[in-house]
């Protein structure tokens, strides 16, 4: 029997680079997937449906809302964004690993609601390191800046709800790490239950 996935939600601050670590797990290793969000705001030029995002009018995110199908969701700038369950269920019933990159207070929603989910807070070595980042970023402005830097000390604040940290000064050793974290997850008692009831019963035949 192909054992189940685990579902890891990674957050962190912007200029972290979950995104950078994200490409090289999904590179490096197939038992991974990505989760895919939907979204009530139009396609970007080069974006396609299933890919990028389940691109869906708000009529049908609100049915998915009501129906109680999203782990989680959050409405920005106009439009909704949230993470459909029946897509993170099945690819996790095949045995993929799937990743949740969202902010913290989704990430929370998520562990509300699924206690066994893995979150993992990707943070740079230093604060200073972390402003570097988006000044050498060169796509922001100063003003920009600083309020991604504010945003990062209220999200601080919140870094000790996560299960682990991992500091990223270095690309390839973080996804070597980020790959460990998830893989022995799968180890966890609570999640062998099926095998430990079947070692229980197996080891009394025997004893019988």
């Amino acid at each position: 029997m192909k054992e189940r996935g685990i579902l890891a939600v990674v957050s962190g601050f912007s200029g972290a680079g979950k995104g950078t670590i994200m490409k090289g797990l999904m590179n490096r290793y197939d038992n991974y997937a990505l989760s895919i969000s939907a979204t009530t705001r139009e396609p970007r030029e080069g974006e396609v449906h299933g890919r990028e995002y389940f691109f869906v009018s708000e009529e049908a995110f609100e049915d998915m809302i009501r129906e109680d199908r999203l782990i989680e969701y959050a409405r920005y700038v106009d439009h909704y964004y949230g993470t459909p369950k029946d897509y993170v269920m099945s690819q996790m019933e095949a045995g993929k690993d799937v990743i949740l990159e969202i902010e913290i207070q989704g990430a929370l929603k998520v562990k509300e609601k699924f206690p066994e989910t893995l979150l993992i807070f990707v943070a740079p070595p230093s604060a200073e390191e972390l402003k570097r980042r988006l000044v050498n970023r060169g796509t922001e402005t100063a003003d920009v800046i600083d309020a991604r830097m504010k945003r990062a000390c209220e999200e601080a604040e919140q870094m000790d709800r996560y299960d682990y940290l991992l500091i990223n000064d270095e690309i390839d050793r973080c996804v070597e790490e980020l790959n460990s974290l998830i893989q022995g997850q799968h180890r966890r008692m609570t999640l062998q239950e099926g095998f430990v009831s079947q070692m229980k019963q197996e080891l009394k035949n025997i004893s019988e």
